[in-house]
């Protein structure tokens, strides 16, 4: 028989004192009324906790020390003073640096670029010549320039020459080349690290050196250079023309400070356009070469801003006493200005490099 005291007293569980009710806990803050129902004796669910991003430590904490300067006051006080005061670099250091920085920029494969002008003169052996000696001092990949002019080119006489060889027996010994020390019997080198490889003396026989020639040579120096500058003639119709800018990835179209220069480079891009080129006109850089001391009555920055609409950039090569001689060229003889033009055309070309995989 059931006990009647049990239907006269509350109900308590283990954890009440006897006699008081059982009271359920209050809802917990957020907690949904509507829900099911729970079971009789079952805890509320927990509630969601707001996620906490544990926060990183920043990086870069520690701020770089400031890069000695290399010239000018700052370096005599940094000296001076046992190097203890270091003023930084001066805005014009820092600029050289950051112009080094964009010509060491990585280079996938073989980059080759044509250095051309209508006009003989304006000093496009001397800017093919010196824009590989800067790639070559600065870069630890291998360039060379290849003296394609069919016209007893001078690109030989701008380094020590090591070798006699030319194009034409680069061509003949083809088949033997396996390794880069076989191509380099074959080249010059200077202190740049720049090589070059010369043209036939004889016109008469350089002027044998067809677009097959051409695309030949090429073929075999892309397996062992990263740069490749070509030489090219005045003319825009002979043999080996077609096959320089069919492989070219980008191009130099060199001008004169003079009027007569700068229409000569103005027709030679015209020319390019109507001759299915436009689009290796739009990775053209014009260098303006100062091959006198003094401009005259030309506004360079006139005709800066002419060829600016139709080239991906503009580069102005002041004039230098060491270039005027027309011998062999020693980048450590050039005058800081003309140096550091040469940087900024070096660097606006290595902007056109395909990107790195």
């Amino acid at each position: 028989m059931t006990d009647p005291r049990e239907f006269s007293e509350e109900r308590t569980d283990s954890t009440s004192h006897p006699g008081r009710p059982q009271q359920l806990p209050p809802f917990p803050p957020g907690y949904d009324p509507n829900l099911p129902p729970l079971q009789p004796g079952s805890p509320y669910p927990p509630l969601p906790q707001p996620s906490r991003a544990r926060p990183e430590m920043p990086r870069n904490v520690v701020r770089p020390p400031k890069r000695a300067p290399r010239s000018g006051w700052r370096k005599a006080v940094y000296v001076g003073s046992g190097k203890l005061i270091n003023p930084g670099e001066s805005p014009a250091e820092r600029r050289q640096r950051e112009l080094v920085a964009r010509v060491n920029q990585p280079l996938r494969g073989c980059f080759k670029i044509a250095m051309m002008s209508l006009k003989g003169g304006v000093g496009k052996t001397t800017i093919t010549t010196t824009l590989g000696a800067t790639f070559g001092s600065l870069r630890g990949d291998r360039v060379i320039a290849v003296d394609a002019n069919p016209d007893r080119g001078t690109l030989s006489q701008k380094i020590p020459i090591e070798t006699t060889a030319t194009v034409r027996h680069l061509l003949r010994d083809a088949d033997k080349i396996t390794r880069y020390s076989d191509v380099r019997a074959y080249t010059s080198q200077g202190a740049s690290r720049l090589e070059i490889l010369a043209s036939e003396q004889d016109p008469a026989v350089s002027e044998a050196f067809s677009e097959t020639d051409y695309l030949r040579v090429v073929s075999l120096l892309e397996h062992y250079y990263n740069i490749v500058l070509t030489d090219c003639g005045t003319g825009l119709m002979h043999s080996a023309m077609k096959g320089v800018l069919d492989l070219a990835d980008a191009l130099v179209v060199v001008s004169s400070g003079s009027v007569d220069g700068a229409t000569s480079a103005s027709a030679t891009i015209d020319w390019l356009e109507a001759h299915g080129y436009g689009d290796l006109v739009k990775r053209s850089i014009v260098v303006i070469n100062s091959v006198r001391p003094k401009a005259g009555s030309v506004d360079l920055d006139k005709l800066a801003a002419h060829f600016e609409a139709r080239a991906r950039a503009v580069c102005q090569i002041p004039f230098d006493p060491h270039l005027e001689e027309g011998a062999e060229i020693e980048l450590e003889r050039l005058q800081p200005g003309t140096r550091l033009a040469l940087l900024e055309l070096a660097a606006a070309m290595a902007d056109a490099f395909p990107l790195k995989n």
